[in-house]
């Protein structure tokens, strides 16, 4: 990785647009595929993983329920990570997803490369 660039994970979200047909839905994921080889190749990005249908919550006292959504109603599809020099060209290069006009969003958020630690660093929020 670039000294001037950082990496961002970026997380699908949302569900495929009802008004969308499943040949439209297809169309924008067989695009997905070209847009992330692309960026891939060009080092923008890294490949991450569509999640499976399913899973289990671990909570406090080790309570395990089953789901991996709580009580949202926004599926987790998937993940992978931007290579970019800000939060905001991250931004600019999810905005290029295909898969964003069938319904489909993404957060897409920093990596704090420091562990984890219960004291706060200067204008930062405690992890």
């Amino acid at each position: 990785m670039n000294p001037q660039t950082s990496e961002y994970l970026v997380i699908s979200r949302g569900q495929w647009d009802r008004a969308c047909s499943p040949g439209e839905i297809q169309g924008a994921i067989d695009q997905f595929y070209l847009w992330l080889d692309r960026l891939v190749d060009e080092g923008k990005m890294k490949r991450g993983q569509r999640l499976a249908v399913g899973g289990k919550t671990v909570a406090r006292n080790k309570v395990v329920t089953d789901g991996p959504y709580g009580e949202s109603k926004e599926v987790i599809g998937g993940y992978w990570f931007i290579v970019a020099g800000s939060l905001d060209e991250a931004a600019e290069i999810a905005q290029g997803n295909p898969c964003l006009n069938c319904g489909l969003f993404y957060e897409v958020r920093p990596i704090d490369p420091e562990r984890a630690t219960a004291f706060t660093r200067t204008n930062e929020t405690p992890t």
